[in-house]
């Protein structure tokens, strides 16, 4: 069990857009070094509540803290340094190369090339497995290689906290599997992550808690095994629920 200090934490969270109520009273809390999964069925406000978490919107009602300090009384430029933040929502990108677009993660940090922002970029391209077309223009990209690019400018940042939206949604087996791996190292090293999943064998495998959200409300919060119990994966996706033991699941690097 993870008994490392608590880092974020939303208090009552409640986000509006209009008259819709995007997320209903949402408390939670992420420790240092773990991989907290949120999950959920389309719709569930799962990517509201990531940018909640992340400052970038403030809550209708209630409050995120970092560290014990309330998000909303901190500049972005606070905010930066200790958050970093990959969006869901596809970008349309400039024809710059690759180690360029990683390297302006680095930019919270000042306007100069120094030998720590060499290195953060170096080993965040390593850590993606895309320092092989670090010179390549990113428009010349496949989408998974664009998503690892993206992830490889939030790990540039080397925030204590880092906030996934979808990383392996465009991802192979082979890269998904890798960055989960990627995740869980990280957190071993005190990172808190925090990352939307729909693939629940991989939230189970490799989150050390999950929330399920369902219409903007947290139901369940704990260890994957007692959130994604069959009723509640049932009740939750509106699907039965099988256990299938030859089915083929990508479970390993080679």
């Amino acid at each position: 069990m993870n008994t490392c200090p608590e880092i974020l934490r939303a208090d009552h969270a409640t986000l509006r857009y209009g008259n819709s109520t995007v997320l209903r009273d949402v408390s939670l809390s992420v420790r240092t070094g773990e991989v907290f999964g949120l999950i959920g069925p389309n719709g569930a406000g799962k990517s509201s509540l990531l940018r909640v978490l992340a400052g970038l919107q403030a809550p209708d009602e209630g409050s995120v803290q970092m560290e014990g300090v309330n998000l909303a009384e901190k500049a972005a430029l606070w905010r930066a340094h200790r958050i970093a933040f990959l969006p869901q929502e596809a970008e349309t990108l400039p024809p710059m190369a690759v180690r360029e677009l990683v390297s302006l993660g680095r930019i919270p940090f000042g306007k100069g090339q120094s030998d720590e922002d060499l290195l953060a970029v170096e080993e965040a391209l390593q850590q993606t497995r895309t320092l092989e077309f670090a010179h390549r223009a990113v428009t010349a990209l496949s989408g998974g290689e664009r998503a690892r690019v993206l992830l490889s400018r939030a790990l540039a940042v080397r925030a204590p906290v880092l906030l996934a939206d979808e990383p392996i949604a465009a991802l192979d087996p082979a890269h998904a599997l890798s960055v989960m791996n990627l995740f869980h190292d990280l957190s071993r090293k005190g990172v808190a992550v925090v990352v939307v999943l729909h693939d629940l064998a991989l939230a189970s495998r490799f989150c050390d808690r999950v929330g399920l959200l369902k219409d903007g409300k947290l139901v369940s919060m704990g260890a994957p095994a007692d959130v994604l119990t069959d009723n509640m994966v049932s009740t939750v996706y509106g699907v039965t629920v099988q256990r299938v033991c030859n089915a083929v699941i990508p479970w390993d690097l080679i």
